[in-house]
């Protein structure tokens, strides 16, 4: 099955969720996540669901203040990611369009929650062997600046089995 198979045989919409990369100084803020989805990995920040009625801007500021205890001050968005399960017993509850922000700016010290351990990873030093598979595809663009929309598509081993980029160049 490709990409463009199994978008046309959805039916409902993708689940909306976000995630806030912090960077500065030639590094990134990974997210060691301690439970739940993903359980395990280290994830390119920190984010999550979008609750009903609530803005995608509003969505980042409360996950990044629930899982790592800071307010992102200014954050851009920099990537539309469509990640499409096939292989999963329930595939509507595990597809998911994730809006990526960047910023370089928050309040607050960064901490240690239930369910995140945040590091400081250099760029060189990112450990994409212990992400999801998708993240060696467009994390390295969007450290650059780059904006992007991109879709993943997940073998029944939750590796990438196709992926599409579509760089939007500033």
């Amino acid at each position: 099955m490709t990409i463009q198979q199994y978008k046309q045989s959805l039916i409902l919409s993708l689940k909306q969720r976000t995630l806030c990369l912090l960077i500065k100084n030639g590094k990134i803020l990974l997210a060691k996540k301690k439970r739940g989805f993903g359980e395990g990995k280290w994830l390119a920040g920190a984010g999550g669901k979008v609750e009903e009625l609530e803005t995608l801007e509003n969505a980042i500021i409360r996950e990044t203040i629930e899982e790592i205890n800071v307010t992102p001050n200014n954050f851009v968005r920099i990537a539309t990611l469509n990640f499409y399960f096939p292989y999963a017993d329930k595939p509507e509850k595990w597809n998911q369009q994730v809006c990526v922000f960047v910023s370089n700016d928050w309040s607050g010290e960064i901490k240690e929650s239930d369910e995140i351990l945040p590091q400081w990873f250099n760029f060189s030093e990112i450990p994409f062997d212990l992400m999801w598979s998708d993240a060696y595809y467009w994390l390295p663009d969007v450290i650059k600046g780059n904006v992007l929309d991109a879709d993943f598509l997940f073998k029944s081993n939750l590796e990438v089995e196709e992926y599409k980029i579509k760089n939007n160049f500033k």
